[in-house]
């Protein structure tokens, strides 16, 4: 049963491959035209585009491919009409209504592809439980009293944002929401805190967990957040300190892809941003280099809660 990975950017399509071919499993690598994974270590990497999506699944089917797995980030691609071939002109219709709506809808659009041609679609979590943590706060650091109140208020938060199909992340501090994630990701979002507290976001830690080919893009917008001055143009006084991360999927999501992610970048992110802590969904992100991750936020005096839904 050959499994098709279809890779995008960041550190998650590697971690995915190193465990499949450690198990023998046989593996076929793909990646999106325009988003190239980021290590593919000598191996054959096939290419598909969204213009010619009905060929990449006539071809796994064709080649064997009976399960499929999608990991890493990718970004909705430019369509170039003049590049639709045969296989997908039929497809048309369905892809166009996906892109209009949100991140949830369009990927459950393209999944349902992929399963009436017949292939199965494998989750990251069924393939490597280990990226999926137990429940507990496994830092030096531990939730205090007030954490659990703001973790009570991002769960609302998140809920209500995945409710529309936005984001998967929030910034909570003293019951006040001071971010919330949308279409720029949660480096963005935790850059955009760090600008809001002090000034200048720490450069070199704004970079996503499965962004890592955005970086450009990013370091350009923390220089416009900064501005110039020691605080620049988002600077507020008067915001509550510490706060945390919280991130959850999205309600009735899909959790055989896009599952939200945090690494030892995220670490790195939320102390720049002055955060006490990070809480994560347990059983509902996966958490990529997990030693390395405690051992940052052991290093930076973060806690790491992967918490029970309420």
């Amino acid at each position: 049963m050959t499994l098709a990975l279809a890779a995008g950017w960041g550190r998650l399509p590697g971690l995915v491959l190193q465990a499949l071919e450690a198990r023998g499993e046989q593996v076929q690598l793909w990646e999106m035209e325009g988003f190239p994974m980021d290590d593919a270590g000598g191996r054959e990497v096939r290419r598909y585009r969204l213009e010619t999506l009905g060929s990449f699944i006539a071809t796994l089917k064709e080649t064997g491919v009976t399960r499929i797995c999608f990991a890493g980030a990718v970004t909705r691609p430019r369509v170039d009409p003049a590049k639709i071939d045969a296989a997908t002109w039929p497809l048309v219709p369905r892809i166009q209504a996906a892109l209009a709506k949100g991140d949830d809808g369009s990927l459950r659009v393209a999944l349902a592809f992929f399963e009436e041609a017949g292939l199965k679609v494998v989750g990251v979590q069924d393939l490597v439980p280990e990226l999926v943590p137990a429940a507990g706060a496994p830092t030096r650091a531990q939730p205090d009293e007030q954490a659990k109140k703001d973790a009570r208020r991002g769960q609302s938060i998140v809920a209500a944002l995945g409710a529309a199909d936005v984001g998967q992340a929030c910034v909570v501090s003293r019951g006040q929401a001071l971010a919330i994630e949308a279409m720029p990701g949660t480096a963005w979002m935790l850059a955009s805190v760090a600008a809001a507290r002090d000034g200048i976001p720490a450069r070199g830690l704004v970079r996503g967990e499965g962004t890592d080919a955005m970086s450009p893009v990013m370091e350009q917008a923390v220089t416009f957040l900064a501005g110039e001055a020691a605080q620049g143009p988002l600077h507020l006084d008067g915001l509550p300190g510490g706060g945390l991360l919280f991130k959850a999927p999205k309600p009735g999501q899909d959790r055989r892809v896009d599952l939200p992610t945090i690494g030892p970048d995220t670490v790195r992110q939320a102390a720049a941003a002055g955060l006490a802590g990070i809480v994560v969904e347990a059983g509902g992100v996966l958490v990529l280099d997990a030693p390395e991750v405690i051992s940052a936020a052991d290093d930076l005096g973060l806690f790491l809660w992967l918490r029970e839904p309420e």
